[in-house]
């Protein structure tokens, strides 16, 4: 896309505030790879508004979709016509695409993203155990990707016990195959160790588990992606483990979102 006309299809993220976002510009970059004529804008929506701006983006008959982030997730659930299984479960959706009629359909993405993400990485999560720390927004998306993709055992830690109590709960219930427990801040025993929590954004913040009970055969994985050595990666490399970044998550949730939302020439 050179410029703006009246055939340029618009996609738009929700969020409060929306100054931080870093999505139009990764999403409008992807475009023009993809030679689409489309443009994705930011909208600064609050809680109370958000009914009424969606009810008006559906009838937007040159609307894509949208992609919805803090602290909407949740809140859009019941704004849309469909919701797929799975973000219904979970309970927040990321990512809605507008189909002609001006149904609105949503996804979320977040754990989709995470998969793909170790894939990319060459880790297949398929068969493995795996321990998650949180028990949270991002926590709940990843727990039932990693569900979805077939791992042997899901050990969930939070440091409220009745959340991951709930997230227990549902994944039993949508995916009765797969073995889940109730762990404690000790990740041995996993062959991948997860951190799903915002522990690790800043320099004074604690370690989400104890790092001191990981062992060589382990991968540890974030899902912060800012700073991209996180304390937890950096003493899982100082106990001989394979580390992974969070970086991928994103890379890959933007071409599920993408694609979901029909980003196509």
């Amino acid at each position: 896309m050179t410029e703006i006309t009246g055939n340029t299809k618009v996609w738009a993220i929700l969020a409060d505030p929306i100054h931080h976002v870093k999505t139009p510009q990764a999403l409008n970059a992807l475009m023009r790879g993809r030679n689409v004529d489309g443009v994705l804008i930011p909208a600064h929506v609050g809680a109370e508004d958000l009914p009424g701006f969606v009810a008006g983006l559906k009838s937007m008959r040159n609307l894509g979709g949208f992609i919805v982030t803090v602290p909407h997730k949740t809140a859009i659930v019941d704004l849309c016509d469909e919701v797929s299984e799975q973000a219904r479960a979970i309970g927040a959706v990321n990512t809605v695409r507008r189909k002609a009629d001006g149904r609105l359909v949503g996804e979320m993405l977040d754990g989709a993203g995470f998969v793909a993400g170790l894939r990319q990485g060459s880790i297949e999560p398929r068969g493995k155990t795996v321990y998650l720390a949180g028990a949270g927004g991002a926590a709940n998306a990843i727990a039932f990707a990693l569900a979805e993709a077939g791992v042997s055992r899901l050990t969930v830690a939070n440091r409220t016990r009745s959340k991951g109590e709930d997230l227990k709960q549902r994944l039993e219930r949508h995916h009765p195959s797969v073995p889940v427990e109730i762990g404690t801040p000790d990740p041995s025993g996993h062959e991948i160790v997860v951190n799903a929590t915002s522990l690790g954004l800043r320099e004074d913040d604690p370690l989400p588990l104890d790092a001191a009970r990981l062992s060589p055969d382990q991968i540890v994985a974030e899902i912060i992606m800012q700073p991209e050595m996180t304390a937890l990666l950096a003493a899982a490399r100082e106990r001989g483990c394979r580390t992974h970044p969070g970086r991928p998550m994103l890379s890959c949730q933007l071409e599920l979102m993408a694609d979901f939302m029909g980003m196509r020439p």
